[in-house]
């Protein structure tokens, strides 16, 4: 059991086997539909509770046992991620800083963060968004069978809002389409991959 006084999270945790997975959070975008708090600051740095909306990805990837990773954002803020996270000691991680000039996807994230991974193994989840129920989905992430990417995804009732991915009978996936007028499934991207 580990207390992180600047998440204010306890985490508690049996690393089963050794890993060395890398993790990604994508943190670049305008910010458009928060505007005018995006105006002087990002999105992800905006206060959601007791804390900047970052930590709960980061949270997320420390829960995953994930201790080396690198955070993607714009020329404009990347310095202020610093200044707020720095190396990542201070909650028992590595962190590497990576610029994404435009706003230009989650390829280009993985793109601009190839040297960071290397060969490893590699998680990239969304610097905005909120993950609960961290202990099965941690359970889930470790017990991991499948080989190959994975991206998490959950059934919701209107599609047309959400990334949707679409699968064969096998549960590969065939497809994944942003906010379709035809949804060819009910399951939304939830953000991490």
């Amino acid at each position: 059991i580990h207390y992180n006084n600047d998440l204010g999270i306890f985490f508690a945790f049996k690393i089963l086997k050794e890993t060395y997975m890398k993790g990604i959070i994508a943190a670049g975008g305008s910010g458009s539909r928060l505007y005018p708090l995006t105006a002087t600051t990002s999105k992800h740095l905006q206060s959601v509770f007791d804390k900047p909306l970052i930590y709960y990805p980061l949270t997320s990837l420390i829960a995953f046992g994930i201790r080396e990773i690198c955070i993607v954002s714009s020329e404009n803020e990347i310095d202020l991620f610093f200044k707020l996270l720095g190396d990542g000691k201070k909650f028992g991680c590595k962190f590497h800083y990576a610029v994404q000039k435009n706003p230009n996807g989650i390829p280009e994230v993985f793109t601009l963060a190839k040297p960071f991974i290397g060969k490893n193994p590699v998680t990239l989840i969304l610097g905005d968004n909120i993950i609960s129920g961290g202990g099965d989905l941690s359970n889930i992430f470790h017990n991991k069978i499948n080989p190959g990417a994975t991206i998490f995804s959950i059934k919701v009732k209107d599609p047309k809002r959400f990334g949707v991915v679409d699968f064969d009978l096998y549960g590969n996936i065939k497809s994944i389409e942003e906010k379709p007028k035809f949804p060819k499934s009910d399951y939304a991207v939830t953000g991490i991959y």
